[in-house]
């Protein structure tokens, strides 16, 4: 058992049993990279905001505790959560709270624009090397934003609104979007977002705003334009599936040669993910929401997998991938093109009996005929789902410890996956 704070961590790891076949369905649960900001949104609107398809996960209830630390009121009845942020009357998220999720500078924008202040400290979360939040600050300074930087606090604050501009990231950072966004969406005036990030959980953010009365057009491509209005009022809005968690899912369906089917999938988000699988061997075939996967006895190499800011290849799907390529007949190539340190689950599989060479932002990774159980620790969120995958499948006890990382991102996954045959479960150390 371990002490962090207040809060007592118990030790616990995810005993797998491999290698063996998965079959049948997996529902895929609502996304975390979607629910997050979302919850942030809620914080503009001035009635009720019901939430449904929000996946039980730590960084929820983290986002969670923010929200109620800032005196919204939060009830959370299965998988629905209903806001009420009308009692909002705190500036401040306090230092343990940004510490547990890197996201949750996501909260700056929405806070400042709707109390004109705000005080926090810089966020943590995995240690993926350098993600700074610069690019968030400068383009809130343009807004009018008054910034003083504090022993790793920042004191924020605005006289009257914030004012729309025309803004253009160097990057364009999924977090930076989602930031100006919520700042913007009840600005003085319009905001004209370049280089903008494209990916599918900005349009949800967007379809959010727009249900609660915000004016928001351009999301999914590289310009977004906000128009300010007044106030937003509430809604009932659906989170979208969890594009990575469908990724990991077929990434452990082809690494145990299993055949599978996915509900609650939107496969429009996948395009650049599935011909992966293809390339691998891998039958697909989609249907409305489902997606069904069969897998070869022993997988062909990936080739080159290089990551990109959507619509190319999702840096997060890079690590299950790989954890799959271990088994492949051949040789893969990986370049890692967002994160500087998005490997460090390399050193994991190797424990396993992966081959595996890293140089900077290069992967060579050349299959094995087999991988051996181990025990090996999840580095991080990503890196704890590529450890799982190659885990179901290697000959033998794998033994995973580091499961606050996977309960970051993965609800329930070793029930998810015990439903399907897998033979794992999760045990205090």
């Amino acid at each position: 058992m371990e002490i962090t704070g207040e809060r007592v961590l118990t030790l616990e790891v995810l005993r797998i049993q491999g290698p063996g076949k998965l079959s049948g369905e997996i529902s895929v649960h609502g996304a975390k990279n979607s629910t997050l900001p979302l919850l942030a949104a809620s914080l503009l609107c001035k009635s009720e905001a019901v939430l449904h398809n929000c996946p039980l996960l730590s960084d929820v209830d983290t986002a969670v505790r923010i929200l109620r630390t800032l005196g919204c009121r939060v009830r959370r009845e299965g998988h629905t959560l209903t806001i009420d942020s009308s009692t909002l009357s705190g500036d401040e998220i306090p230092e343990n709270l940004m510490r547990e999720m890197r996201s949750s500078i996501v909260f700056l924008g929405a806070v400042v624009s709707r109390l004109g202040k705000a005080r926090l400290s810089f966020p943590g979360g995995c240690e993926l090397g350098p993600r700074p939040i610069d690019l968030h600050l400068a383009a809130l300074r343009k807004m009018g934003l008054h910034i003083r930087e504090d022993h790793g606090c920042l004191e924020c604050s605005v006289p009257g609104r914030l004012r729309g501009c025309p803004i253009s990231l160097s990057f364009p950072s999924v977090g930076a979007t989602e930031n100006v966004m919520l700042a913007a969406v009840c600005a003085e005036g319009s905001t004209i977002l370049s280089n903008a990030a494209r990916e599918p959980e900005i349009c949800d953010l967007a379809d959010f705003l727009n249900a609660c009365g915000g004016r928001v057009s351009g999301a999914g491509e590289s310009e977004i334009v906000i128009q300010g209005v007044e106030s937003l009022g509430g809604c009932e809005h659906q989170v979208i599936p969890d594009r990575i968690v469908a990724a990991t899912y077929l990434a452990a369906a082809a690494a145990t040669g299993s055949e599978l089917t996915l509900r609650h999938v939107d496969c429009s988000h996948l395009q650049l993910v599935l011909p992966v699988f293809e390339e691998a061997g891998c039958s697909l075939r989609s249907q409305g929401k489902s997606l069904w996967i069969q897998a070869p006895e022993r997988l062909r190499p990936v080739g080159n997998v290089r990551t990109m800011p959507y619509p190319g290849f999702p840096t997060d799907a890079q690590a299950p991938v790989m954890a799959m390529a271990c088994l492949a007949d051949g040789t893969s190539l990986f370049v890692e093109n967002i994160f500087e340190s998005r490997y460090k689950h390399a050193g994991e599989l190797m424990r396993l009996g992966a081959r595996i060479k890293v140089e900077g932002r290069v992967a060579v990774v050349e299959g094995v005929p087999a991988l051996s159980g181990a025990p090996v620790q999840a580095p991080d969120l990503r890196g704890g789902a590529a450890l799982l995958v190659a885990g179901l499948g290697a000959q033998g006890t794998t033994l995973l410890s580091g499961l606050h990382h996977l309960d970051r991102g993965y609800e329930a996954v070793e029930k998810a996956l015990a439903s399907v045959g897998a033979d794992i479960r999760r045990e205090t150390a």
